[in-house]
């Protein structure tokens, strides 16, 4: 099953709110399921956006099992709640990315080159979680907008390698387990699961 299979079998058979299936067809119509995760990190191909969504979905789902988790939280999260959190974490990167022709020295030969690169081409400049969640309430909003919960996970996803004030962070994470899990889980998946593919 290729990542826009399993996003897509995730997604139909955990989210249900109202909206869900307009922001499906938004995402399949948009560049989600070809863009990459970053320029040159993780998930810096074609297809990384979404391969890195279902990633941290598996990473959170795991996450959010371990008994010594619930423990700490003392809650547990709707399957719902954790396919949205984690698939739809980073939509602020939809047509964000762009390719450029860039030159590079070959090691090998001393000469020059062309390649594609990815660039940054922001056409939505609204940060980054927030600009997420501001897309995904276009879509489920009334009885299927997110809740604060998972508003706050998704916006605060980024945890301390934002830039944002690190008061506001640490308080953001400490009130909203949801978001702290998250993080763990966005971190892991761009680090150890795909941190090492070119």
């Amino acid at each position: 099953m290729t990542p826009k299979e399993e996003f897509i079998k995730i997604y139909t058979e955990n989210i249900k709110r109202p909206g869900a299936d307009k922001l499906l067809e938004y995402l399949k119509k948009s560049d989600f399921f070809t863009a990459p995760s970053s320029t040159r990190f993780h998930g810096s191909y074609e297809g990384g956006l979404v391969e890195h969504s279902v990633n941290v979905y598996h990473c959170l789902k795991d996450y959010l099992s371990r008994p010594r988790t619930k423990e700490l939280y003392g809650m547990d999260f709707s399957e719902e709640t954790i396919a949205i959190v984690a698939l739809l974490h980073d939509l602020c990167k939809v047509n964000f990315y762009t390719t450029e022709i860039r030159n590079r020295k070959n090691d090998i030969t001393g000469k020059w080159e062309k390649y594609n690169a990815y660039a940054i081409n922001d056409t939505l400049p609204y940060g980054h979680g927030e600009k997420s969640v501001y897309i995904i309430s276009g879509y489920l909003f009334g009885e299927g907008r997110l809740t604060r919960e998972e508003a706050c996970a998704i916006r605060w996803h980024m945890g301390f390698s934002g830039i944002e004030d690190k008061n506001l962070i640490g308080k953001a994470l400490e009130t909203y387990p949801l978001a702290f899990a998250l993080h763990v889980a966005d971190m892991e998946a761009s680090y150890f699961i795909e941190g090492s593919k070119k």
